[in-house]
């Protein structure tokens, strides 16, 4: 487990800050309520980070940040407050290092699901889920299929999907409509006007 983040500053005295709070007081609540969270950060952080080597530096970026504010005000949730700073922290390295959409390197919707570690409810739901969409992809016609895997699944773009299947870059996006409609329609049990054809 890492340990708290040190703070050699010389413009601030180790025992209180501006704000009052005490150094021993928030490096307490630092191992007390951050510390514990290592785990479920870690797993966030390589689920949303694609260069594995940078993850103990993000990490300890993301415990200087939390601890720096826990100096000025100690927050009310740690949990939340930990991982909303891990996000950012990664979309402002997406952002400095521009290579590629913040979209592509940090999935947005994955701090919701990193806070709470699924229970065997969740854990049995998620399978169910995965299972109809799996018999959704079967049911697809072979060439929708393929787009969509390529596409969706894989996440090459769209020039790539064009270039493996060997067609314009259009009818990949036309697979592409058609096939998350099908898969929406079977597995949420949305009607559909239309029937899928490769």
């Amino acid at each position: 487990m890492a340990e708290a983040p040190s703070t050699d500053r010389d413009d601030t005295p180790a025992h209180s800050t501006a704000a009052g709070m005490t150094a021993s007081a928030a490096e307490e609540w630092f191992v007390r309520e951050v510390l514990p969270l290592e785990a479920a950060l870690m797993q966030f952080l390589q689920h949303n980070w694609r260069n594995k080597s940078d993850i103990a530096d993000l990490r300890q970026e993301v415990y200087v940040q939390v601890y720096d504010a826990a100096l000025k005000q100690i927050p009310d949730r740690a949990k939340p407050f930990v991982f909303k700073t891990a996000r950012n922290l990664l979309i402002n390295r997406v952002r400095q290092l521009q290579i590629i959409p913040i979209e592509a390197a940090v999935d947005v919707t994955a701090l919701d699901t990193a806070v709470d570690v699924p229970g065997p409810e969740q854990t049995a739901v998620v399978r169910d889920e995965l299972r109809r969409l799996q018999t959704a992809l079967d049911h697809l016609p072979p060439r929708c299929r393929e787009a969509v895997v390529l596409g969706r699944i894989q996440g090459l773009s769209g020039r790539e999907v064009a270039a493996r299947m060997g067609i314009s870059e259009q009818a990949v996006s036309v697979y592409l409509i058609n096939g998350i409609r099908a898969l929406v329609n079977e597995v949420y049990g949305a009607s559909s006007d239309r029937k899928v054809t490769s």
